[in-house]
């Protein structure tokens, strides 16, 4: 197991052949959420910091997390290639569609029908490990393009808003998400 502060070029282009990330937080206490995460949505600022588009879904875990405890854990498998397990560990802030900087971060990523926070994490400490009980697997396709992103499209920007209210509001504990302004 190797330990730095930041991320090399070596490991930034690994992270960027990935399919499939996985995204950890936890309160203070209740549950921990761990969620994969795909399509095209993951950016490389810098050595030291990484956004991610987090699009819509049926629970907000993340986002009701970072109200409490803003730290956060992503990590990459390779399920192809040499093995490796990278993991990111930071702090992390949240912004929405109201917020004065989601157009410049949105810019960064395409056009995806259901785009409901960005998450722009602050890289404290890298780890990578060796990975070899990953299985290999081959990538086939993502099944956003073929249904998730037409779901929330299809449903128009009124209706992402409508689904946001009846199942984006509160964490699965019961948790405020800040999806809303007039939730804060």
């Amino acid at each position: 197991m190797a330990t730095a502060k930041k991320l090399n070029q070596t490991l930034k282009d690994f992270i960027k052949a990935q399919h499939l990330f996985f995204v950890a937080t936890a309160a203070p206490d209740g549950r921990v959420n761990l969620s994969p995460k795909g399509c095209d949505s993951l950016h490389i600022v810098d050595d030291n910091r990484i956004i991610w588009l987090n699009l819509s879904g049926s629970g907000n875990e993340t986002a009701a997390h970072l109200r409490e405890a803003n730290r956060m854990t992503l990590m990459f498998c390779a399920f192809e290639g040499d093995a490796r397990i990278l993991r990111l560990y930071g702090s992390a802030d949240v912004y929405h569609p109201r917020d004065k900087t989601w157009d410049e971060y949105l810019k960064l990523f395409p056009q995806m029908a259901g785009s409901r926070q960005v998450f722009d994490l602050q890289i404290e400490l890298v780890q990578s490990s060796c990975g070899t009980g990953v299985p290999i697997m081959e990538f086939q396709q993502t099944r956003a393009d073929s249904e998730m992103l037409p779901f929330y499209d299809d449903m128009g920007p009124d209706g992402v808003r409508d689904y946001w209210q009846r199942k984006n509001t509160l964490s699965i504990d019961q948790r405020p998400t800040g999806i809303f302004a007039e939730d804060e």
